[in-house]
């Protein structure tokens, strides 16, 4: 008979790779950290002795939790909105580190926020089956019951799902060296108001978008002329605006008395910015935990 200190210890041995699974499901991690949560609360339920592997156990309870919050988002998403339809979205929640070699290291194991952005279009099963299968290795007979289809069903949504990933993530720069160096430019662009080198930096067709919270109309901006427009328009904020590792690449937060109050983060492709993300909901950035000392 398992105790209940042997089987704590053996679910907190499973606990990083099912917090990785869930945030891969679900972009958010107070999210992920629900659904793991729920994942315990339901083994505690089971005959674990019944178990014979534990991990993928996990995994496929884990995964069908996400499956439910993803259908219940998606229900959330086609209900009217109060404001008659301004149009509204969620950033993925994204990793924030300082912008050291400390931290660098730790990029490699990083899901890129391209990505989850990505993942968000597909249909709830098509990400359970495609992160599962394709991140995880979990095979295709063992998803089947999750999304109530054959294991052949399943195979082709994971296939569809990778064919929308690849169509829509062409290969972004990930010379950490370049990302830096824009990074900076931009916010010695933004400081200066010097529209002409904001300009440089931009892609003619790059879209800037703005995730201001639930209820709140997105802020979408595409061309590099409004885009940079915006950006010296918010240059007063640039003094208070540092680098820093988000996601998996370079990005930047702006902490004014070292509170940080947004999030933003760049997609990279030929040298030049294609895409401007940046969250402002203040209460997903305090959920997000970000420490960040005013003295930096």
């Amino acid at each position: 008979m398992t105790t209940q200190a042997e089987l704590a210890a053996r679910f907190e041995a499973e606990r990083g790779r099912l917090r990785s699974v869930a945030y891969r499901m679900l972009g958010s991690l107070a999210e992920a950290e629900d659904a793991v949560q729920e994942g315990w609360l339901r083994l505690q339920r089971a005959d674990a002795g019944e178990v014979r592997n534990l991990g993928g156990w996990l995994t496929t309870v884990v995964g069908r939790i996400c499956l439910d919050m993803l259908r219940a988002r998606t229900t959330r998403r086609e209900e009217p909105l109060e404001d008659g339809g301004a149009e509204t979205f969620r950033l993925p929640d994204p990793v924030v580190r300082p912008a050291d070699p400390v931290h660098e290291a730790e990029l490699a194991d990083t899901v890129g926020l391209a990505l989850l952005v990505v993942l968000d279009t597909l249909a709830p099963a098509e990400r359970l089956a495609f992160v599962l299968h394709d991140m995880f290795a979990v095979p295709f007979e063992d998803l089947a019951p999750i999304v109530e289809r054959t294991p052949a069903a399943t195979r082709q949504l994971a296939s569809r799902a990778r064919r929308r990933v690849q169509g829509a993530t062409a290969p972004a720069d990930t010379d950490l060296a370049r990302q830096r160096e824009v990074v900076g430019a931009w916010l010695s662009a933004t400081r200066a108001g010097d529209f002409e080198a904001l300009l440089e930096l931009l892609d003619p067709d790059v879209l800037l978008r703005v995730d201001q919270g639930p209820g709140t109309a997105a802020l979408l901006v595409r061309g590099a002329l409004d885009v940079a427009g915006q950006a010296a328009l918010y240059g007063r904020m640039a003094p208070d605006t540092f680098p820093a590792f988000v996601g998996d690449g370079m990005g930047m937060v702006t902490a004014p008395g070292g509170k940080v109050a947004t999030v933003g983060w760049f997609t990279f492709r030929a040298g030049r910015v294609v895409g401007v993300d940046i969250i402002t909901d203040p209460g997903r950035i305090a959920a997000l935990g970000i420490d960040w000392s005013a003295d930096r």
